[in-house]
Formats: C-alpha cells, structure tokens, sequence
C-alpha cells in the first residue's frame, strides 16, 4: 500500500522530522534541570551559595526549549494527520471503485457487512497505523536511543541498570504482543458479524415488524456484539496485565538508579542534579518501550486490516470487459441464447439452466413464463452480464456478450425488478438515474408511460418530493412504477421487465403496456411474469419448467400445444375470468 504514499511523500517527510525536533527537546531538559539543581539550588561550584539568577536564565531557556518542542510537535500531528487522512481517503475511495467492479458472485463471496467494516474499519486501522508509522517510531526509538546516550554519557554505572532492566521489558512487551496479534484478525471478523446483523435488520425492518421478529434480532445481535466485545476483551485484558508489569519493571530500574547513584554522590563521582537526570531519562527510556507496545497493537491490528484491505484492492473482477463492438448496421435488439447453461458460483453446483436455445427479435415483445424458481430471472441476467453463463454463449446483435465492455452492454439495456431499488433522493432523481441529464419534459414522459405520473402529482412537492431511504415512504406499487420510469428514460435497445409489474393491477398493467408499444415500438420488450394476464398479449412466450426450455410460441400456440402452459392458464383464470382479465 506504500503506492498511495507516494502522493503525500512531502507530509510523511516532514511529519517525523518536525518529531526529531520535539524528541531533541524532551531530551536537553534534564540537562537543564540539572544545571538548575546542582548550581542554581545546591551551588555545588559557588561553596553551596545559590544563584537565583541562574535558576531564571536556566528555567527561561527550559521554557523556551518546552515551546520550541510544543510547536515541533504540533506540526508534526498536523502533516501527520494530513497524510494519514488523505492516505485513508485515497484507499477507501479506491476499495469503493473496486466493489462496484466486482460481480455478484465476487459480493456474495464477501458479504454486505464485511464489505461496510472493510471500507470504513479496516481503512481507520490501516490510517492509524500510517500515522503512527511516520511519527510514533520517530519518537519512540528516538527517545529510546537518545535517553540510552545521554545516561551513559553521565556515568557508565547506569547503563548496567538499562542492560539488566532492558530484556526483561522487551521479553514481556514481545510476549503479549504474540499472544495478541492472532487475536485482531478475528476481531474484525466479528465486526463484519455486527455489521451484517445490522444491516439486515435495518434493510429488512418491516419484515421483522410484520413477523414481531425483535426480540429475536435483539438477541441475534446480542450473541454477535457479544462475540464482539469478548474478543476485545481478551485484547485489552492481555494489555492490561502488561501495563503494571511494566511499570513495576520501570520502577525497580528507578530504584537501582537511586540506589547507584546514591553510592556514586557519597564518593564524590556524580552531583544531586546528576542523578535527577538519570531518573529522568530512565523514565524516558522504558516509558518508549511501552510506547512501543501501544504502537506494535496499533500495527498488528493494522496489519489485520491491511490484508483484508488487499483481499478487495487486489480482486479482480470476475467479468472482464470485452473489445470495443462496432454498432449493428440493421435492426437493433436481437437476443440469441445458444446451448446457453447455468449454475450459480459457489453454490452446490446443480444447474439452473440446462440447454437453452432461444432468439428473441429485434422488437419483438417477448415473455417469459414459468414457476418460481424455474430460472427465469436468471436467464435475462446473462443479457447484461450480471453472471456469465457457464456453458454455451449469449449473443446480442450477433456478437457474443462477452466481447461487449460492460458500461456499453449495459448501456444497450434496461432492466426493472421486482424488487425495486430506489434511493434516498427526490422521485426525479431516482427517475433521472435511467439518463443522467434528462431534462424534467423527458422525466415526466417516462413517468407518464409508466403510469406513474398520476399517483407523483398528488405528492406534496410532486416530481420533487424526497423518497425515504429504500424507498419506505412509497407503496410497493409507487415503488415499481417509479423504478419502470427510470428504465423506460434510459431508452435502451432491450428493455427487461423482470417481475416489475408484479405489484400493479391488471388495469395499470396494460394500461403501462400499450403506452409501452407506442413510446418504445422498435425496443425489445422482455415481460418476465408468474401470472399469463401479463404476457398474453405478447408476440411470444417461453415457457421455462425447472430450468429447460419447455415451449415458446404465441399465447394460441401455446394453448393448442403446451400442457404446462394451459395447466397455469387453468390455475389462474377460470372460465368467466378470462374477459375480466
């Protein structure tokens, strides 16, 4: 990921050396008080007499030096932030584009809620540990190297209170730090586990309601947050055994200073001031170290989120872009599936789609008819490539969809579904996603095809009215009529219909499929539908029983020749429906 740094390279330099600064400040100091003890207080050199003038010129550079390291500091915590955020924003922007790239099969794989955690957590940890890389490992081993140095540099005899008192602390601190690292990897797990549970719950609140499903989910999400805040709690219990372990080892080193020290003074080898500085740094010293056990969490944490970062920056979608088609010379919106078969990625590998051939015509309004689960939905999927078929090919104006890119397949196509996805925007913004652009004329004409046009002038500020988050504020019918406006705009070549009409009347259906004929004529119209009311009058139908194609011909044909299709036609409308219908 040091790719994304590069942009910031200015800020990640300047960040540890305006930290240099600091750290240099932090370690004159007790020089400084030294001087202040020894000659100002004790006038070791002066046969005892103080100097009060010394103390004030001393403590006046002491202040001085304080705020020369304060602002070192505080720029360094700016460039710091600006490269850590920018750095986090770059990635997160990035793991953005990339899940819009991925196919549904590749979604699947991952999942809603380790997506969320991925793109928001894991980014905030990897940020995290950016800016503690450019400035906490500055001040940490600058700290740690430098107060060695300079206690070394007021008597041997400390340093053998630092070597005895040194392993045993980066013994422990190593220690705790292995048995925590395994543990931040599963901790982000059970995030994803939150997240999902969340995300249901919202997305599918007024299932829950309408089934009194909340204790249920209360519970559900009790045993994942609970799983959660388990985890982190066998992280923070782990650090919390080591914290006092640490100061007791800090404390036992001060001592040992005191102790040598105090025998150092009697013979005359060191001053008062001396020693105080010794304390000082020696504070300084093992309080790095455990400085240095904060930053090694934040990395192995980091760490953990990086690689899971990486699993979605380095995923390639499943679907690859195929060459730039030149258009077709005669009529467009043939669809061709040859031998086409199909069963779902990841699944248990039972086909469901065996040996399609089909063509549909250029114009033609097509249906398809069969039972739930029959593989309808999934045959008109291979159109726009949301899955590739595993056997066989689908062509669309002769060429193999496959060859098409992406953004123009499926900008030659136009699809409404059952369940309709509606944003949390006004009603012609929603509509406006079928064609960005569309001017309000336009908007309000595919509303009006749509059979839309009535129901959003009666609403408070018409095509400007907001539609809640999913679509809440609107029936299941508004919802639909809104999402087939969006399709009919986008004025494509094929225009699918996938159960999209399953929530209007018989009325507003074919009241909706005549204006369809008129407005959009020449498209080819794919009408996938449970109920013969809605097909009947197209040119063709096809008849799918589990997976095969059983029959396809006009809604007579069908009648005279198709024992499936007469047994639903049977089931659906009785004699004396029919005229009614």
């Amino acid at each position: 990921m040091l790719k994304y740094l590069k942009k910031y390279w200015v800020y990640a330099l300047l960040a540890p050396l305006f930290m240099v600064g600091e750290v240099v400040a932090d370690l004159l100091q007790p020089q400084l008080m030294s001087t202040i003890v020894d000659e100002g207080v004790l006038g070791l050199s002066s046969g005892g007499t103080g100097n009060l003038r010394l103390i004030l010129i001393t403590g006046l550079q002491m202040i001085g030096l304080l705020a020369l390291g304060g602002s070192c500091g505080v720029l360094s915590g700016v460039f710091a932030n600006f490269c850590g955020q920018h750095f986090g924003n770059d990635i997160r922007k990035d793991c953005f584009r990339r899940v819009m790239a991925l196919s549904f099969q590749q979604t699947d794989r991952f999942s809603t809620g380790s997506l969320i955690t991925r793109v928001t957590n894991d980014v905030t940890q990897v940020q995290n540990l950016v800016m503690q890389a450019i400035r906490g490992f500055v001040r940490t081993f600058m700290l740690f190297a430098g107060g060695i140095f300079c206690m070394v540099a007021l008597d041997l005899s400390f340093g053998v209170v630092i070597a005895c008192a040194l392993p045993f602390v980066l013994g422990l601190m190593l220690f705790f730090i292995a048995k925590a690292n395994p543990i931040f990897g599963k901790l982000q797990q059970k995030l994803d586990q939150v997240n999902s549970v969340v995300q249901e719950n919202v997305s599918g609140a007024r299932t829950v309601k309408a089934y009194v499903r909340e204790e249920y989910e209360k519970e559900r999400f009790g045993r994942a947050n609970g799983e959660l805040v388990d985890t982190q709690l066998r992280v923070l219990v782990l650090f919390s055994y080591m914290m006092p372990l640490m100061n007791i080892l800090m404390n036992l080193a001060v001592v040992a200073i005191l102790y040598m020290g105090s025998i150092r003074v009697q013979s005359g080898g060191l001053t008062p001031g001396s020693i105080m500085a010794a304390v000082t740094y020696v504070s300084q010293i093992l309080h790095s170290v455990i400085m240095l056990a904060g930053i090694f969490q934040t990395v192995s944490r980091g760490a953990a989120s990086a690689r899971r970062l990486r699993e979605v920056l380095d995923c390639e979608p499943a679907l690859a872009d195929g060459a730039t088609v030149p258009s077709p010379a005669g009529p467009v919106g043939k669809i061709e599936f040859r031998d086409v078969s199909f069963a779902y990625p990841g699944g248990s590998g039972e086909r469901v789609l065996e040996h399609i051939n089909l063509t549909i015509h250029a114009g033609e309004t097509f249906g398809i008819l069969g039972a739930t689960g029959s593989g309808k939905s999934t045959l008109v999927q291979l159109i726009p490539r949301f899955y590739d078929a595993a056997e066989g090919v689908v062509l669309l104006d002769g060429v193999d969809v496959r060859e098409y890119p992406l953004k123009e397949l499926r900008g030659r196509v136009a699809i409404a579904l059952q369940k309709s996805e509606l944003f949390n925007m006004s009603i012609a913004e929603n509509i406006r996603w079928g064609r960005e652009g569309a001017g309000p004329e336009e908007i309000e004409r595919a509303a009006s095809v749509a059979q839309a046009a009535d129901f959003i002038a009666r609403q408070p500020d018409g095509y400007e009215t907001a539609v809640s988050e999913m679509g809440a504020s609107l029936s299941g019918g508004q919802k639909q009529r809104v999402a087939i406006s969006r399709a009919i705009l986008k004025d494509a070549r094929v225009l699918i219909f996938d159960d999209a009409t399953s929530a209007l009347d018989l009325k507003t259906e074919a009241q909706l499929y005549a204006a369809l004929r008129t407005s959009h004529g020449a498209a080819t119209k794919i009408i996938i539908a449970q109920r013969i009311a809605s097909v009947r009058s197209a040119d063709r139908i096809a008849v799918i029983d589990n997976g095969r194609l059983a029959a396809c011909g006009s809604h007579d044909e069908l009648m005279a020749g198709c024992p499936i299709y007469q047994d639903i036609y049977n089931s659906q409308l009785r004699k004396g429906d029919e005229t009614d219908a």
